[in-house]
């Protein structure tokens, strides 16, 4: 009888102290939860035997990545649903390990155990970061950090991303509707110029310069001097390819280099778009004093980052541990009002903040779906695991972003002069006129 399903539901329900918000269907076809719900869809037992050993967010991710665990219906809705258990930060608690200490729940959990089959748990699937080596955001284990992400073949990433090659959020136009991705990528490349005052001639630093789009449009648009740092070879292989087809060599130079190293300052401008998400807390006073050691007195730094929520006890905070072991190791966020202290604390004045929270959600989920029309060709370029992480890390972000567990801020930060001349027009909204 094919009735793993309803055993599940029964179970999951007891030890997780209500009623389920998606419906089940097991390995053996058995389908339980609420009629008309998004279906979660546990292809093998073995994805039980994940969640047990490794309860909350990770043992989900982890059948997630190797195919057991799959969605039918709204993906969107899935996450939202089941967001209790997926943003969980504490690995063992809630989860149903934690809950089967509880004595009153221990019949429930010898019951799971048995219908999750043999133990121990299968291995991590191969896309899990392993072997790191040396402490967190040395040079050297930043170097493999940025590897990770980064180096999974810029094909991939033309895919997801579009012809723009911006891995960051776009800004869209009122309402959020009208306009192409690239477009909205375009006018956050140009918002960006703006509140930098670029012009002919000025020096730009372009700290984590990605696929070379920020350079190519300061130097194209603005007639900018522009260097651009990046830790990824194959991200700096195709912006100096992009560079060299449009003619601006003259104009742009790309250095794989980490941001600690530049020593030919000062710039005019310092743009670090989606970089600081990589500092981590024990190094971004370093970030921020580095910065503006790179400027010219009346220079200004556009800093574009992702934020999280302050936490009640700050010194309890830990890594997201899904993005962590897949996306981005050893990448942390920090609340907004921290980056802006720190941006003070280094001697910058903060004239700006702009909250872009929304735009990173439309943004996403037009790279989910970008990903989604060419599944099949992703699949070929990086491996099935893979391209469900990045669905997976794409679509939960999305959500994210929408329900503000997490923003993205634009500071824009001067090095001020002792005569207190910030050069920054008295309505510094100007710069969205164009937009």
């Amino acid at each position: 009888m094919a009735d793993a399903a309803p055993r599940l539901a029964t179970l999951a329900e007891e030890l997780l102290g209500g009623p389920l918000p998606v419906r089940l269907r097991a390995w053996d076809g058995s389908e339980a939860g609420p009629a008309g719900a998004p279906v979660l869809i546990l292809r093998d037992r073995r994805a039980l035997r994940r969640m047990i050993w490794k309860p909350g967010e990770l043992g989900l991710v982890r059948a997630w990545v190797a195919g057991e665990l799959d969605v039918e219906g709204d993906l969107y809705e899935v996450l939202d649903r089941l967001s209790g258990l997926l943003w969980e930060r504490d690995g063992d608690s809630p989860g149903l390990l934690a809950a089967a200490r509880d004595p009153r729940l221990r019949a429930a959990a010898r019951s799971l155990l048995r219908l999750a089959g043999p133990l121990p748990p299968p291995a991590p699937p191969a896309e899990e970061v392993r072997g790191r080596s040396g402490g967190r955001h040395t040079r050297r284990r930043d170097r493999q950090a940025i590897s990770h992400h980064y180096d999974v073949g810029n094909d991939f990433y033309a895919l997801v991303l579009g012809p723009s090659m911006v891995y960051s959020c776009a800004y869209w136009p009122a309402g959020g509707t009208g306009g192409t991705l690239e477009e909205a990528q375009r006018a956050k490349l140009d918002l960006v110029a703006r509140k930098l005052a670029l012009k002919e001639g000025d020096r730009l630093l372009d700290v984590g310069c990605g696929w070379g789009s920020m350079a190519l449009h300061a130097a194209r648009e603005y007639g900018a001097r522009v260097v651009g740092v990046t830790l990824s070879r194959e991200q700096a292989a195709h912006a100096r390819k992009r560079i060299a087809e449009e003619g601006l060599a003259d104009r742009i130079e790309i250095r794989v280099q980490d941001y600690r190293d530049v020593a030919d300052g000062p710039y005019d401008a310092i743009s670090s778009i989606g970089m600081a998400e990589h500092v981590g807390a024990v190094k971004y006073r370093e970030y921020a004093d580095t910065l503006y050691g790179l400027l010219r007195p009346g220079g200004r730094l556009l800093n574009h980052q992702i934020s999280r929520r302050p936490e009640p006890d700050e010194a309890a905070y830990a890594i997201d541990p899904f993005i962590d072991a897949y996306v981005f190791p050893d990448g942390e966020l920090a609340p907004m009002g921290r980056t802006l202290t720190t941006l003070e604390d280094a001697g910058f004045e903060v004239r700006d903040v702009q909250a872009l929270r929304e735009h990173y959600a439309l943004t996403l989920r037009r790279w989910v779906a970008n990903l989604e029309a060419e599944w099949d060709r992703a699949v070929r370029l990086v491996s099935p695991g893979r391209a469900r992480v990045w669905r997976l890390y794409m679509a939960a972000s999305a959500v994210s972003f929408e329900r503000n567990r997490i923003g993205v801020n634009q500071f824009l930060a001067v090095r001020t002069p002792a005569s207190g001349t910030s050069g920054l027009p008295l309505r510094t909204r100007v710069w969205d006129e164009k937009a």
